[in-house]
């Protein structure tokens, strides 16, 4: 019988870590969460309620308030605020430029990494973000760090949203990323690492199926079976 393993993806912005790990939970049939959203969900909730405006976040206000808030999945994966459907208002620049000053706030990482190990405690899940593999789930069987160079990052996001009507200019896109990138750095809870045994994949040249070809290698090295192969 194959293992049912954890799998952490970590790594930057818009590195196409929720692709991969929704690719490796299909082919495995696992659970897929994706923990970015999460903390955008919490961040357009602090938005809409006067908790966020301009650069400033009231950390004490949005701590008090977290009672109030619960994240979930619906069955086609999308992210549900208090029962209602935010997949695509959560995507915006908005709450891009938003996410990461609510996310470096302790209690509210504290709160979803409850909710994270609660979803994922059985195994059998894919689970991407900054902080998978050091602080969620540290004892992963298999944990992989993605990174590609910021201007890379920064043209798929701006196609990205480009094809969604959005206005939004390269310039503002890259210095959003390169913003993201030094608070997932810097912020004094769970910043971005890389784990000790964590294998770093750079995909800033690589394919889909080139990238796609080495996520089930590397799972086959596991132990884990891959379209009724074992490694």
């Amino acid at each position: 019988m194959s293992r049912s393993i954890t799998i952490a993806v970590d790594g930057y912005s818009s590195c196409g870590k929720s692709t991969m790990a929704k690719f490796l939970a299909k082919e495995l049939d696992y659970t897929y969460v994706d923990t970015g959203a999460m903390y955008r969900a919490v961040a357009l909730y602090a938005l809409r309620n006067g908790y966020a405006k301009g650069n400033e976040v009231d950390s004490a206000g949005l701590e008090n308030a977290l009672d109030k808030i619960d994240v979930a999945f619906g069955g086609d994966g999308h992210v549900l605020l208090n029962g209602e459907d935010v997949e695509s208002e959560i995507r915006s620049m908005r709450v891009s430029e938003c996410v990461y000053k609510v996310s470096s706030i302790a209690a509210v990482r504290a709160k979803l990494v409850e909710m994270q190990r609660k979803i994922g405690k059985n195994g059998g899940v894919v689970m991407d973000g900054r902080d998978i593999g050091t602080v969620v789930f540290p004892d992963a069987e298999l944990k992989i760090f993605v990174t590609a160079s910021a201007e890379t990052r920064a043209q798929r996001r701006f196609l990205e949203l480009r094809a969604k009507g959005d206005a939004t200019s390269y310039e503002e896109v890259l210095d959003n990323i390169r913003k993201r990138d030094y608070a997932d750095e810097n912020r004094a809870v769970s910043p971005l690492r890389k784990a000790p045994d964590a294998v770093v994949l750079d995909n800033g040249n690589l394919t889909i199926d080139g990238q796609n070809k080495e996520l089930l290698r590397l799972c086959r090295e596991k132990g884990v079976e891959v379209n009724g192969l074992r490694g």
